[in-house]
């Protein structure tokens, strides 16, 4: 079995700090040219653009991974991957509420634009994207799992947004099973400075803005590439479940 090039962290145009040249197929398109077998789309604290890039990453050979980069009251970001698109609209609908509702303001934060299926701007989100939600660490992840998401500290080796800046050190409670990285060598102090997180599974992303940060082919996942992509996807879950 060989392994999956992965990326799954990349945020689209519907995130403010994300490039507009961050459309569906221009991402899928990039992911496919770096030599990724799954790519996920995690815009901060909505899963809206995701169903425009399922349709691109049919287009391309990608296995699309649904996702978002939710952001607890505690200002805590939280990597949540699902399984299948409806889980993800599901969850987008069922976590609305607990949004931030201040207006953007796309001359000082970036536009947020929806995107159709064929890549054309289809609207903007009006409500201003990355600030906390109202759910803390503790009800955010119960949410997510009911949803079978799975549910990974993002960058976790920085300072700003990191579980560990804001709180210190991993908690007790919720334990995670998986770790997402910015950089592999932050790994040995980290797990020097809390021994327990050299028992979680570890991955590394982007966290891409823009088309040229997406990752190389470089980080990959033990998990069998080949085959459908509905059946690669369940697998990369299942593997950042601890399964």
């Amino acid at each position: 079995m060989s392994g999956c090039t992965y990326d799954l962290h990349i945020h689209s145009c519907l995130s403010p700090c994300g490039d507009d040249s961050m459309t569906a197929y221009n991402i899928a398109g990039m992911a496919k040219i770096k030599g990724l077998r799954a790519a996920a789309l995690t815009d901060h604290n909505t899963c809206r653009n995701c169903r425009p890039f399922f349709s691109a990453c049919a287009g391309y050979g990608v296995v699309p991974v649904p996702g978002m980069e939710l952001t607890t009251a505690e200002e805590i970001h939280l990597l949540l991957l699902f399984d299948s698109l409806e889980q993800a609209e599901a969850f987008e609908d069922k976590f609305a509420p607990f949004r931030c509702r201040i207006p953007n303001r796309p001359d000082i934060f970036g536009n947020q634009y929806l995107i159709a299926d064929d890549d054309s701007v289809s609207g903007e989100y009006e409500f201003l994207l990355p600030p906390a939600s109202s759910l803390g660490l503790s009800d955010a992840c119960e949410l997510a799992l009911s949803f079978g998401a799975a549910v990974i500290p993002a960058h976790i080796d920085r300072p700003a947004n990191g579980i560990i800046g804001i709180l210190g050190q991993m908690p007790e409670s919720p334990r995670f099973g998986c770790v997402e990285l910015k950089d592999p060598k932050a790994l040995p102090e980290l797990v020097r400075t809390d021994p327990s997180i050299g028992s979680c599974r570890v991955i590394t992303d982007s966290d891409a803005h823009y088309l040229w940060d997406i990752n190389e082919a470089d980080a990959v996942l033990p998990v069998d590439p080949h085959g459908d992509p509905d059946g690669v996807r369940k697998r990369i879950i299942a593997y950042l479940k601890g399964r």
